[in-house]
């Protein structure tokens, strides 16, 4: 979605009848952006993706059917909406190189009704939700914007919040009396601090912008106190550093900043080490604990590639509120 920023902003300031879909449920499709969206326009043009483009001329016919109802009856209405089926098989998933099929009902959604506002906060990176309620026969949308700060008015608001609060883009759809409620939350992207150099800190840096974050190396205590204040909402610290002078503090402040990932590089009497010298800070136990040291999952991770990926593996968890484990171990839904 955050991709579609300049493009909707251009459309929006040339008066240009666009449209923004995108999935409210689905079903297959095997691994996919939880983030994608289109934006499409009365003349057929097609920005973003979603499954891959194989749906794209659907969603043209729909607008162009949108647009043609909206002429008949005078002029197209900011809150016109349109809900399509929409579904892939067999030949045509393999031909789109998508891992599975799937089927999905997808929002249709003039793109004057989203608002402005929401546009404004995905460029600058803010964590942010949209809540587009749709009536009985889902041809009438508007829509809100929910920031993680506002306070909750309704179960809308509420599963705004769990979304962002897990950090990952997500959508969820709520049914209730009155229709139908689709929840999407875009939260900042997680935001690796590096504590310390060498081969480790650019593999890992190098992993996380592969996975969507934020990254940045940082050599010293006043400079990454200064990165996680400014970023403390999607700071991750990794902390790679074995110099007392600057990995207690750092790890302290990042605790005390209350940032959504700590840890630690070390053996275990390092980490004791370090330990010890939180406490001596005025670290409480229950502080000591969010801290992961020594860091990452036990993958069995002997090369510098290989940590990264266990390091990065824990705070894609950690962020998520997932127990790591095997799929096959684990109850319910894969994709929660």
């Amino acid at each position: 979605m955050r991709e579609l920023v300049e493009t909707a902003r251009q459309w929006l300031a040339e008066g240009r009848a666009g449209y923004l879909a995108r999935p409210v449920t689905e079903q297959g499709f095997g691994p996919r952006d939880p983030a994608g969206a289109v934006l499409v326009d009365a003349r057929g043009e097609c920005v973003g993706a979603l499954y891959r483009g194989v749906f794209d001329a659907e969603l043209i016919a729909e607008v162009a059917a949108i647009g043609a109802a909206g002429a008949a009856a005078g002029g197209v209405s900011g809150g016109t909406a349109r809900v399509c089926e929409v579904s892939v098989r067999g030949p045509e998933a393999e031909a789109a190189k998508l891992t599975c099929g799937g089927q999905a009902e997808v929002l249709i959604q003039p793109l004057a009704a989203i608002p402005a506002e929401w546009w404004e906060l995905l460029g600058e990176g803010v964590g942010v939700a949209l809540v587009t309620r749709l009536n009985e026969t889902a041809d009438q949308a508007t829509s809100e914007v929910v920031r993680a700060t506002d306070a909750v008015r309704d179960e809308a608001g509420r599963r705004a919040g769990e979304l962002l609060a897990v950090r990952r883009p997500g959508r969820d759809a709520l049914y209730g009396d009155s229709g139908l409620v689709l929840v999407e939350a875009y939260p900042s992207a997680p935001y690796v601090v590096i504590g310390g150099g060498g081969e480790l800190a650019g593999i890992i840096e190098r992993q996380a912008l592969l996975l969507g974050w934020e990254a940045v190396l940082v050599t010293g205590r006043e400079e990454a106190a200064k990165v996680i204040e400014a970023r403390r909402d999607a700071a991750c610290v990794v902390m790679l550093s074995h110099d007392e002078e600057f990995d207690v503090p750092t790890l302290r402040d990042a605790l005390a900043a209350g940032v959504p990932y700590v840890g630690a590089l070390g053996s275990r009497r390092t980490t004791a080490r370090r330990r010890e010298g939180l406490i001596g800070a005025g670290v409480s136990e229950a502080q000591l604990a969010l801290v992961h040291g020594p860091i990452g999952l036990d993958l069995g991770a002997r090369t510098p590639a290989e940590t990264a990926l266990a390091i990065c593996a824990e705070i894609l968890g950690v962020l998520g509120a997932r127990k790591a484990g095997a799929l096959r171990d684990a109850e319910g839904p894969l994709n929660p």
